[in-house]
Order: C-alpha cells, then sequence, then structure tokens
C-alpha cells in the first residue's frame, strides 16, 4: 500500500474516532473464547422424532424465495443437499415468475412460483424451507408460508429466515434460535420469543430455526436422518465431506468483536483495492461448493463474486439448479478467477476458500468471513 493511501485510510479512521467510533470500538471484546456444550441423547431422539414426514412416505419439500433478494446459501444449500440425498422431492420456489436474485451473489431459476405450486398441490408441502430474505415480511412469502403452515407443514428457517417466520406470527411464545447478529432483532419483533443458546438447530413443534449460514449443512442432515434414518444421513455426509454432525453450537463464540469491526471498516475504506472475483460456471457443477465459495468471496467487504460463461443461457448443476449468469465472458482475467475446487467435497471447499481468502486478503478478513457464514474453523 503507497504512503498516500495508508494516509487516507488514517485520516477517515480519526475522523470516526472522534466521531465517537472509536470509543466504541474499544468497548468490544478483543476476542471470543466458547465451547459447545454436549446435546443429550433423549433431545436428539425428541428432535428426529418432531422432523418425522407429516404427510407423505416422499416428502415434498419447497424452498421460497423471494424475486429481489434471497440469501444465497440458505437457497441453494438446502436445495443441493437434499436433492443429492434422494429421499423427497424438492421444489424451488420463488414469490413471483423469473429468476431469483440471490445476495450476496448468484442469480437462480425457480422451478415454480408460489402460484403454481399451490395449483400442483393443493395439499400443501411436508417442510416448508424458509432462507434469510430482504425484506423480511414480503406480504406474499409471509401469507403462503402461513398458509402452508395451516396445510400442516414443517416450517425449516435458515438463518435469519427466522426474521421471517417471526414475521409469519410462527414464533410467538416458541423456543428458537437465529444469527447471532440479528438475535437482538428477532427478540424485539418477537417479544415471546425464548431464545435457546448453544444450539445449531431448534425445534419446537411444526416449527425449526437455525443459527448462521452454515447451519443449514447440519440441519438438512437432521431432516434426511429424520425422513430416510442415520445410515443414509452418513453417506451423504461423506459426499459431503462432513465427518460428524449434531446440534451443538458454542453460541458465545459468535459476537461483534473488536477485530471484526475494525477489519470491516478498514476493508470498507480501502476502496482502491476492492475487485470484481470471477466464478466460473460449468454444467454439472456442485452447487454446494458453488454457493459456499461465491457467499463467502462476497463477504470480505473487499471482494464480489461474479459468476460468468460464455453465454447468458442457464447452466444446469449436479442436481438440477438453473444458475443464470452474471456475465456472457468466454474468459476471465487470470488474477481475477477464483476456484469452486470442483475435485474436491463441498465441506472440504469451505475451508479451501477461507484459506484463499487468508491468503489474498489476510487471516483478519478471514475471521470476518467466518463470523458472518456463523462458521466454526476445522
Amino acid at each position: 500500500m503507497s504512503k498516500s493511501r495508508f494516509i487516507c485510510g488514517g485520516i477517515v479512521l480519526v475522523v470516526l474516532s472522534l466521531a465517537g467510533f472509536g470509543g466504541w470500538v474499544f468497548s468490544l471484546p478483543s476476542e471470543t473464547a466458547a465451547s459447545a456444550p454436549a446435546v443429550p441423547k433423549k433431545e436428539v431422539d425428541a428432535v428426529l422424532e418432531a422432523l418425522n414426514p407429516p404427510k407423505r412416505e416422499r416428502p415434498l419439500i419447497s424452498v421460497i424465495g423471494i424475486n429481489d433478494a434471497t440469501e444465497t446459501t440458505d437457497y441453494l444449500l438446502p436445495t443441493g443437499i437434499l436433492r443429492r440425498a434422494d429421499v423427497a422431492d424438492v421444489i424451488m420456489l420463488a414469490t413471483g415468475p423469473g429468476p431469483v436474485q440471490l445476495y450476496p451473489a448468484l442469480r437462480v431459476e425457480p422451478d415454480a412460483t408460489i402460484a403454481e405450486f399451490d395449483a400442483a398441490h393443493p395439499q400443501g408441502a411436508d417442510y416448508v424451507i424458509v432462507p434469510a430474505m430482504e425484506p423480511h415480511d414480503d406480504p406474499a412469502a409471509l401469507a403462503w408460508i402461513r398458509s402452508q403452515a395451516e396445510k400442516g407443514a414443517t416450517i425449516v428457517s435458515v438463518c435469519v429466515g427466522a426474521t421471517v417466520v417471526g414475521a409469519a406470527g410462527l414464533l410467538d411464545g416458541k423456543r428458537a434460535t437465529t444469527h447471532w447478529y440479528f438475535l437482538k432483532q428477532l427478540r424485539e419483533e418477537v417479544p415471546t420469543l425464548r431464545y435457546v443458546a448453544d444450539r445449531r438447530l431448534v425445534v419446537d413443534g411444526a416449527v425449526v430455526t437455525t443459527t448462521g449460514i452454515t447451519a443449514s449443512m447440519p440441519m438438512m442432515l437432521t431432516l434426511i436422518e429424520a425422513i430416510s434414518g442415520r445410515a443414509k444421513a452418513e453417506a451423504v455426509a461423506r459426499d459431503l465431506g462432513v465427518e460428524h454432525w449434531d446440534a451443538r453450537h458454542a453460541s458465545d463464540a459468535f459476537r461483534l468483536t473488536r477485530p471484526f469491526a475494525t477489519t470491516v471498516l478498514a476493508n470498507r475504506v480501502a476502496f482502491w483495492n476492492h475487485e470484481e472475483l470471477g466464478v466460473r460456471l460449468e454444467p454439472g457443477m456442485d452447487e454446494v461448493s458453488l454457493a459456499l465459495v461465491a457467499d463467502a468471496w462476497s463477504r470480505t467487504y473487499r471482494s464480489k463474486a461474479t459468476s460468468y460463461t460464455g453465454s447468458l443461457d442457464a447452466v444446469v448443476t449436479m442436481n438440477g439448479i438453473r444458475v443464470v449468469p452474471d456475465r456472457a465472458d468466454a474468459d476471465w482475467p487470470k488474477g481475477r478467477r477464483v476456484s469452486t475446487f470442483p475435485d474436491r467435497k463441498p465441506a472440504d471447499a469451505l475451508d479451501l476458500v477461507l484459506d484463499a481468502i487468508t491468503a489474498r486478503y489476510g487471516d483478519s478478513t478471514t475471521g470476518v468471513v467466518a463470523m458472518q457464514l456463523e462458521y466454526p474453523r476445522r
């Protein structure tokens, strides 16, 4: 970094400090440390029993999104994992026609709209997966989620999807969890909610909530186990590269810290070092790895992942997700291409992309990404 750029960044820090930012930053903890308590077998058994398919022998699972902004990993991971397990029929939905713009990266074509789903399946779904959405109180999404709950579907929110389920009125008086950063908001919006710490997933009746973004992986493995047994879930876990999974979670390890705040600020201020990184779409690619890589690179506050291929035609992934390229480029500058690690398993791809972020931007930026993903780094 040149001297002038360093001084420019320093001036911004001084100004923010004089405005009170510095006092706030230094009031934050410098680090987090916590251990994840074991989950009693009785609780595990109760979770699996509560997740038993409510209607069909082969369940029907819908993953709902709004067209404007639905979280990347929340939308794609459940679909990709459940389809590779082949224990249910999984349909990606949108509130309206056209593609779903995911955030912070990627765009996909859903299988149907909620209206089309209702016409084809008047009895409703067995399970509804609810990702984070913005706005989280979209009227069409809330009305449809409520209608599915009334038809007997189990509602499974992923990450900040809990605020959507809360806005639908389905968390009143319920035990629940959510992404660490949005817990305060959820408690304010649902005052009767009973927060459960140290759990990656919480089941209360026919409503399930999870912690941050990467909780979708253990959540889907738990759902697979409930539908088709432990052996099937273990087989899918091996395919994903997951050695073990359960509801254990060290909640106190994820919170706003001084290194997190200062790194986010420094990366935002260094606007001259922001870059667009290319993720090449390939037919048959693993959508779980794609989602994790694109999501991670787009959370550094230094970079954004942009998908590209030779045309603007949708590219169909391993398990039938149609990804619409952002750019119709035959190639991308070599120094700004990032890999989805096609020769590695998805869980390994997540660790490898975090390693790549460390190599490019440093460990503090990797810590920011992992904290946002609420991922206990291996």
